[in-house]
């Protein structure tokens, strides 16, 4: 098992409410075996809507190129629950997510791929966005135990709640990494059971 304690790097700052997990990933790209390659793709709608207009979306922009930290605002990730959201992000890069809230089912798929969502308010998201668009390779560091999060000279303190915050600070968001792990007692159990003879590891 592996313990999320810090995330330090840059941010995209990806602005607007109610961006669901179509616009993040969409459907057209559900069809894939693995999620391997589906990191080119997120908000792949959105990027291409706002080129044929003559802007560019952040995703697209060299400076937010390598980011880590993702800057959203409300209602993050609702829609539907497919799991291809949080994964196209992680494959983008994306470490931790930093917003005013987020779709429940969103939010524990990140947390199943290792990825926390910290809330912010309405005011500390904006300022944070806007650092970064002023800034873009102002450095952000993030602590998991205390759920603060600094830019430049400003330190924010954000919201992770307590059950949340103790899976990724014992590595317990892993749940494959828990089986290896305990793949003895898995074992010892599994022989004990009827319809398992012949169970090896």
């Amino acid at each position: 098992m592996s313990a999320v304690t810090h995330i330090k790097g840059r941010a995209v700052p990806v602005r607007g409410n109610d961006i669901d997990t179509d616009r993040i990933i969409p459907a057209r790209f559900l069809r894939c075996v693995t999620f391997d390659g589906l990191g080119e793709h997120a908000f792949a709608d959105d990027r291409a809507q706002l080129k044929e207009k003559g802007e560019t979306h952040a995703f697209d922009k060299e400076e937010y190129a390598g980011a880590n930290v993702l800057l959203v605002n409300a209602n993050f990730g609702c829609g539907s629950s497919r799991e291809h959201a949080p994964q196209s992000l992680a494959k983008w890069g994306i470490e931790a997510i930093v917003g005013i809230s987020y779709a429940e089912i969103f939010f524990n798929n990140n947390i199943a791929l290792g990825i926390p969502c910290i809330q912010v308010s309405p005011e500390e998201a904006d300022g944070i966005q806007t650092a970064i668009e002023s800034d873009p390779n102002l450095d952000v560091a993030i602590n998991v135990e205390t759920a603060e999060i600094s830019y430049g000279a400003s330190v924010i303190k954000g919201i992770l709640h307590e059950g949340v915050r103790n899976r990724f600070l014992t590595g317990s968001w892993d749940a494959t990494g828990m089986l290896v792990e305990a793949a003895d007692e898995v074992a010892a159990t599994a022989g004990k059971l009827p319809y398992m003879n012949g169970f090896q590891k």
